[in-house]
Protein backbone atom coordinates (compact mmCIF):
# COMPACT_ATOMS: atom_id res chain seq x y z
CA UNK A 1 0.00 0.00 0.00
CA UNK A 2 1.32 3.05 -1.00
CA UNK A 3 2.10 5.79 2.29
CA UNK A 4 -0.56 8.73 2.15
CA UNK A 5 1.42 11.85 0.95
CA UNK A 6 0.55 13.57 4.32
CA UNK A 7 1.56 11.11 6.60
CA UNK A 8 4.75 12.27 8.54
CA UNK A 9 7.95 11.03 7.11
CA UNK A 10 10.27 9.81 9.61
CA UNK A 11 13.70 10.74 10.94
CA UNK A 12 14.63 6.76 10.65
CA UNK A 13 13.92 3.43 9.48
CA UNK A 14 15.00 0.06 10.45
CA UNK A 15 16.08 -1.96 7.82
CA UNK A 16 16.32 -5.81 7.97
CA UNK A 17 17.30 -8.67 5.61
CA UNK A 18 15.23 -11.92 6.79
CA UNK A 19 15.14 -15.44 6.18
CA UNK A 20 13.44 -17.60 8.65
CA UNK A 21 14.51 -15.46 11.52
CA UNK A 22 12.75 -17.66 14.36
CA UNK A 23 12.70 -17.29 17.64
CA UNK A 24 15.87 -14.49 17.49
CA UNK A 25 13.85 -12.32 15.33
CA UNK A 26 10.96 -12.46 17.31
CA UNK A 27 13.39 -10.74 20.17
CA UNK A 28 14.21 -8.25 17.85
CA UNK A 29 10.79 -7.13 16.63
CA UNK A 30 10.07 -7.04 20.71
CA UNK A 31 13.52 -4.97 21.32
CA UNK A 32 12.04 -2.72 18.23
CA UNK A 33 8.83 -2.43 19.84
CA UNK A 34 10.19 -1.05 23.44
CA UNK A 35 13.00 2.02 21.31
CA UNK A 36 12.24 5.52 22.57
CA UNK A 37 12.66 6.38 19.07
CA UNK A 38 9.56 6.40 16.79
CA UNK A 39 10.52 4.77 13.36
CA UNK A 40 9.67 3.09 10.64
CA UNK A 41 10.44 -0.59 10.04
CA UNK A 42 11.46 -1.95 6.51
CA UNK A 43 11.89 -6.07 5.73
CA UNK A 44 13.34 -7.88 2.99
CA UNK A 45 12.56 -11.52 3.07
CA UNK A 46 14.16 -13.74 1.12
CA UNK A 47 11.90 -17.40 1.36
CA UNK A 48 11.10 -17.69 4.63
CA UNK A 49 9.05 -20.47 5.69
CA UNK A 50 8.42 -20.16 8.87
CA UNK A 51 5.91 -17.35 9.67
CA UNK A 52 8.86 -14.63 9.99
CA UNK A 53 7.09 -12.30 7.26
CA UNK A 54 4.22 -12.53 8.56
CA UNK A 55 5.38 -12.07 12.09
CA UNK A 56 7.09 -8.45 11.04
CA UNK A 57 4.10 -7.31 9.45
CA UNK A 58 2.35 -8.02 12.59
CA UNK A 59 4.33 -5.64 14.12
CA UNK A 60 3.74 -3.07 11.70
CA UNK A 61 6.66 -3.86 9.08
CA UNK A 62 7.02 -3.21 5.47
CA UNK A 63 7.68 -6.29 3.63
CA UNK A 64 9.70 -6.42 0.76
CA UNK A 65 9.79 -9.54 -0.78
CA UNK A 66 12.46 -11.28 -3.40
CA UNK A 67 13.41 -14.76 -4.09
CA UNK A 68 16.20 -16.30 -2.51
CA UNK A 69 18.68 -16.71 -5.50
CA UNK A 70 18.37 -12.59 -5.42
CA UNK A 71 19.58 -12.17 -2.14
CA UNK A 72 23.04 -10.38 -1.96
CA UNK A 73 24.72 -8.83 1.30
CA UNK A 74 25.27 -5.23 -0.47
CA UNK A 75 22.72 -5.44 -2.98
CA UNK A 76 19.59 -6.77 -0.49
CA UNK A 77 20.70 -3.53 1.97
CA UNK A 78 20.64 -1.43 -1.02
CA UNK A 79 17.17 -2.22 -2.14
CA UNK A 80 16.06 -1.95 2.02
CA UNK A 81 17.44 1.54 2.35
CA UNK A 82 15.75 2.63 -0.82
CA UNK A 83 12.60 1.33 0.02
CA UNK A 84 12.89 3.48 3.14
CA UNK A 85 11.39 6.69 3.95
CA UNK A 86 14.03 7.74 7.12
CA UNK A 87 16.65 10.59 6.29
CA UNK A 88 18.90 7.77 8.76
CA UNK A 89 18.63 4.00 8.03
CA UNK A 90 19.76 1.63 10.86
CA UNK A 91 21.07 -2.05 9.84
CA UNK A 92 20.47 -4.75 11.83
CA UNK A 93 20.59 -8.55 10.69
CA UNK A 94 17.63 -11.14 11.99
CA UNK A 95 19.61 -12.47 15.03
CA UNK A 96 20.75 -8.82 16.69
CA UNK A 97 18.92 -7.93 19.25
CA UNK A 98 19.10 -4.09 20.57
CA UNK A 99 20.47 -4.22 24.30
CA UNK A 100 18.21 -1.68 25.57
CA UNK A 101 15.14 0.88 24.60
CA UNK A 102 17.65 3.44 24.10
CA UNK A 103 19.73 1.47 21.12
CA UNK A 104 18.43 3.49 18.21
CA UNK A 105 18.22 7.00 20.52
CA UNK A 106 21.80 6.35 21.19
CA UNK A 107 22.91 5.14 17.81
CA UNK A 108 21.90 8.43 16.05
CA UNK A 109 23.65 10.20 18.45
CA UNK A 110 26.66 9.33 16.51
CA UNK A 111 25.73 11.37 13.71
CA UNK A 112 26.01 14.56 16.02
CA UNK A 113 29.88 13.84 16.62
CA UNK A 114 30.48 15.59 13.21
CA UNK A 115 28.86 17.20 10.46
CA UNK A 116 30.48 14.81 8.39
CA UNK A 117 29.21 11.08 9.87
CA UNK A 118 27.88 9.24 7.49
CA UNK A 119 27.98 6.12 8.92
CA UNK A 120 27.82 4.60 12.74
CA UNK A 121 27.76 1.05 14.20
CA UNK A 122 27.80 -0.52 17.73
CA UNK A 123 29.49 -3.63 19.02
CA UNK A 124 28.01 -6.87 19.95
CA UNK A 125 27.22 -8.50 23.16
CA UNK A 126 26.82 -12.21 23.85
CA UNK A 127 24.03 -14.04 24.46
CA UNK A 128 23.11 -15.18 27.62
CA UNK A 129 24.87 -18.64 28.20
CA UNK A 130 27.46 -17.98 25.53
CA UNK A 131 30.68 -19.79 26.46
CA UNK A 132 33.34 -17.85 27.99
CA UNK A 133 35.72 -18.41 24.97
CA UNK A 134 32.72 -16.07 23.04
CA UNK A 135 32.09 -13.39 25.06
CA UNK A 136 36.10 -12.82 25.67
CA UNK A 137 36.52 -12.80 21.98
CA UNK A 138 33.98 -9.86 21.87
CA UNK A 139 34.89 -7.89 24.59
CA UNK A 140 38.21 -7.37 23.80
CA UNK A 141 37.67 -6.67 20.04
CA UNK A 142 35.45 -3.76 21.04
CA UNK A 143 37.01 -2.66 23.91
CA UNK A 144 39.75 -2.38 21.82
CA UNK A 145 38.02 0.10 19.74
CA UNK A 146 37.46 2.30 22.70
CA UNK A 147 39.06 1.11 25.80
CA UNK A 148 37.85 4.27 27.68
CA UNK A 149 34.16 3.14 26.55
CA UNK A 150 34.11 6.63 24.59
CA UNK A 151 32.15 7.17 20.99
CA UNK A 152 35.31 7.31 18.24
CA UNK A 153 35.13 9.17 15.20
CA UNK A 154 37.20 7.91 12.27
CA UNK A 155 37.77 10.24 9.25
CA UNK A 156 40.78 10.45 6.38
CA UNK A 157 42.19 13.50 6.07
CA UNK A 158 42.09 14.71 2.28
CA UNK A 159 45.82 13.68 1.64
CA UNK A 160 45.06 9.74 3.44
CA UNK A 161 42.65 9.82 0.90
CA UNK A 162 44.72 7.89 -1.77
CA UNK A 163 46.61 5.89 1.30
CA UNK A 164 46.85 2.01 0.21
CA UNK A 165 43.62 0.10 1.10
CA UNK A 166 45.64 -2.59 3.24
CA UNK A 167 46.33 0.74 5.75
CA UNK A 168 42.54 0.40 6.68
CA UNK A 169 42.61 -2.98 7.57
CA UNK A 170 41.75 -3.38 11.69
CA UNK A 171 40.17 -0.65 13.79
CA UNK A 172 40.16 2.25 11.05
CA UNK A 173 38.57 0.81 8.45
CA UNK A 174 36.54 -1.38 10.63
CA UNK A 175 32.51 -0.97 10.29
CA UNK A 176 29.83 -4.36 10.80
CA UNK A 177 26.09 -3.44 9.14
CA UNK A 178 24.88 -5.92 11.75
CA UNK A 179 24.68 -3.22 14.25
CA UNK A 180 24.53 0.13 12.16
CA UNK A 181 23.22 3.42 10.73
CA UNK A 182 23.54 5.13 7.74
CA UNK A 183 22.87 8.35 6.52
CA UNK A 184 20.67 8.55 3.49
CA UNK A 185 22.40 11.75 1.75
CA UNK A 186 25.66 9.71 2.31
CA UNK A 187 24.47 6.04 1.23
CA UNK A 188 23.27 7.61 -2.09
CA UNK A 189 26.70 9.10 -2.84
CA UNK A 190 28.28 6.01 -1.95
CA UNK A 191 26.01 2.96 -1.34
CA UNK A 192 26.81 -0.82 -0.67
CA UNK A 193 29.02 -2.57 -3.25
CA UNK A 194 27.32 -5.76 -4.59
CA UNK A 195 30.12 -8.18 -3.39
CA UNK A 196 29.71 -11.83 -2.30
CA UNK A 197 31.46 -11.13 1.42
CA UNK A 198 32.54 -8.02 3.33
CA UNK A 199 30.23 -5.48 2.12
CA UNK A 200 30.15 -3.54 5.24
CA UNK A 201 34.21 -3.42 5.55
CA UNK A 202 33.78 -2.19 1.48
CA UNK A 203 31.25 0.27 2.10
CA UNK A 204 33.26 2.09 5.41
CA UNK A 205 36.43 2.17 3.20
CA UNK A 206 34.26 3.76 0.12
CA UNK A 207 32.90 6.27 2.68
CA UNK A 208 36.56 7.22 4.33
CA UNK A 209 37.56 7.98 0.92
CA UNK A 210 34.83 10.19 -0.28
CA UNK A 211 35.39 12.02 2.52
CA UNK A 212 32.56 10.71 5.42
CA UNK A 213 33.88 10.15 9.03
CA UNK A 214 33.20 6.24 10.59
CA UNK A 215 32.06 6.90 13.92
CA UNK A 216 31.85 3.87 16.82
CA UNK A 217 29.19 4.53 19.83
CA UNK A 218 30.21 1.94 22.20
CA UNK A 219 26.78 2.18 23.78
CA UNK A 220 24.21 1.28 21.22
CA UNK A 221 25.00 -2.20 21.75
CA UNK A 222 23.18 -5.27 20.19
CA UNK A 223 23.13 -8.90 21.25
CA UNK A 224 24.58 -10.74 18.76
CA UNK A 225 27.02 -13.70 19.32
CA UNK A 226 27.73 -17.47 17.50
CA UNK A 227 28.74 -20.10 19.54
CA UNK A 228 30.58 -22.40 16.60
CA UNK A 229 32.27 -25.73 17.22
CA UNK A 230 35.87 -25.89 15.98
CA UNK A 231 35.11 -27.31 12.61
CA UNK A 232 32.52 -23.90 12.47
CA UNK A 233 35.25 -21.81 13.59
CA UNK A 234 37.94 -22.72 10.87
CA UNK A 235 34.99 -22.21 8.20
CA UNK A 236 33.91 -18.81 9.57
CA UNK A 237 37.50 -17.87 9.47
CA UNK A 238 38.32 -19.04 5.92
CA UNK A 239 35.30 -16.60 4.62
CA UNK A 240 36.97 -13.85 6.83
CA UNK A 241 40.16 -14.17 6.04
CA UNK A 242 39.39 -14.73 2.39
CA UNK A 243 37.60 -11.54 2.59
CA UNK A 244 40.37 -10.11 3.47
CA UNK A 245 42.29 -11.13 0.98
CA UNK A 246 39.53 -10.08 -1.70
CA UNK A 247 39.18 -6.67 0.47
CA UNK A 248 42.52 -5.43 1.57
CA UNK A 249 44.89 -7.95 -0.20
CA UNK A 250 46.08 -9.41 3.14
CA UNK A 251 47.55 -12.71 3.41
CA UNK A 252 47.90 -14.20 6.96
CA UNK A 253 51.37 -14.59 7.84
CA UNK A 254 52.58 -18.02 8.03
CA UNK A 255 55.43 -18.33 10.25
CA UNK A 256 56.05 -20.14 13.32
CA UNK A 257 56.63 -17.38 15.22
CA UNK A 258 53.72 -15.16 14.16
CA UNK A 259 51.39 -17.93 14.76
CA UNK A 260 52.65 -18.98 17.89
CA UNK A 261 52.37 -14.86 19.06
CA UNK A 262 49.01 -14.97 17.83
CA UNK A 263 48.10 -17.91 19.99
CA UNK A 264 49.89 -16.73 23.15
CA UNK A 265 48.23 -13.20 22.41
CA UNK A 266 44.83 -14.39 22.38
CA UNK A 267 45.61 -17.18 25.38
CA UNK A 268 46.98 -13.79 27.43
CA UNK A 269 43.82 -11.43 27.13
CA UNK A 270 41.50 -14.64 27.86
CA UNK A 271 43.48 -14.96 31.36
CA UNK A 272 43.54 -11.34 31.81
CA UNK A 273 39.40 -11.21 31.52
CA UNK A 274 39.52 -14.41 33.38
CA UNK A 275 41.43 -13.08 36.52
CA UNK A 276 39.23 -9.57 35.83
CA UNK A 277 36.25 -11.66 36.59
CA UNK A 278 37.76 -13.97 39.58
CA UNK A 279 36.67 -17.24 38.02
CA UNK A 280 38.15 -20.22 39.95
CA UNK A 281 41.40 -20.84 38.23
CA UNK A 282 40.22 -24.51 37.33
CA UNK A 283 37.59 -22.70 35.39
CA UNK A 284 40.46 -20.82 34.41
CA UNK A 285 41.97 -23.46 32.79
CA UNK A 286 39.41 -25.31 30.91
CA UNK A 287 38.38 -22.34 29.19
CA UNK A 288 41.80 -21.10 28.53
CA UNK A 289 42.34 -24.45 26.54
CA UNK A 290 38.57 -24.23 24.72
CA UNK A 291 40.03 -20.32 23.54
CA UNK A 292 43.62 -22.31 22.59
CA UNK A 293 41.47 -24.95 20.44
CA UNK A 294 39.38 -22.31 18.94
CA UNK A 295 42.41 -20.11 18.06
CA UNK A 296 44.30 -22.47 16.37
CA UNK A 297 41.07 -23.72 14.07
CA UNK A 298 40.68 -19.74 13.45
CA UNK A 299 44.04 -19.40 12.13
CA UNK A 300 44.40 -22.31 10.28
CA UNK A 301 41.33 -21.27 8.26
CA UNK A 302 43.16 -17.61 8.32
CA UNK A 303 45.68 -19.33 6.57
CA UNK A 304 43.58 -21.04 4.17
CA UNK A 305 41.39 -18.07 3.91
CA UNK A 306 44.50 -15.46 2.75
CA UNK A 307 45.34 -18.16 0.62
CA UNK A 308 42.08 -18.96 -1.59
CA UNK A 309 42.74 -17.60 -4.96
CA UNK A 310 45.91 -21.36 -4.69
CA UNK A 311 42.75 -23.63 -4.02
CA UNK A 312 40.26 -25.40 -6.22
CA UNK A 313 36.54 -24.33 -6.16
CA UNK A 314 35.33 -27.70 -4.59
CA UNK A 315 37.74 -27.23 -1.70
CA UNK A 316 36.75 -23.45 -1.39
CA UNK A 317 33.21 -24.57 -0.91
CA UNK A 318 33.82 -27.22 1.54
CA UNK A 319 35.71 -25.01 3.76
CA UNK A 320 33.36 -21.81 3.48
CA UNK A 321 30.70 -21.62 6.00
CA UNK A 322 28.68 -19.91 3.49
CA UNK A 323 29.44 -22.74 1.24
CA UNK A 324 30.66 -20.29 -0.98
CA UNK A 325 33.44 -21.16 -3.90
CA UNK A 326 34.82 -18.09 -5.66
CA UNK A 327 37.47 -15.40 -5.10
CA UNK A 328 36.57 -11.91 -6.06
CA UNK A 329 39.80 -9.52 -5.66
CA UNK A 330 38.39 -6.15 -5.67
CA UNK A 331 41.25 -4.06 -6.88
CA UNK A 332 40.21 -0.99 -5.24
CA UNK A 333 43.96 0.85 -5.03
CA UNK A 334 43.79 -0.10 -8.69
CA UNK A 335 40.51 0.82 -8.87
CA UNK A 336 41.19 4.24 -7.19
CA UNK A 337 44.26 5.12 -9.70
CA UNK A 338 42.86 4.29 -12.74
CA UNK A 339 40.52 7.49 -12.03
Amino acid sequence: MAEPSDAPVPEVSVAIPLRDGGALFAELLAALARQTVAHELVVCDSGSRDGSAELARAHGARVIEIAPEHFSHGGTRNLLIESCLGAYVALLTQDAVPADERWLETMLDGFALGPDVGIVYGPYRPRSGASPAVWIELESWFQSLSPDGSAQVERLQQDEQALPVIELIGRRGFFTDANACVAREAWQRVPFRDVPYAEDRVLAIDMLRAGYAKAFVPQAAVIHSHSYTPAQQLRRSFDEWRALREVYGWREPASPRHLLGRVRGALGQADRSLAERHEPVARRASVLARVAALRLMSLTGALLGSRAERLPRSLRRRLSLERRDGFAPLGLDQERAGR
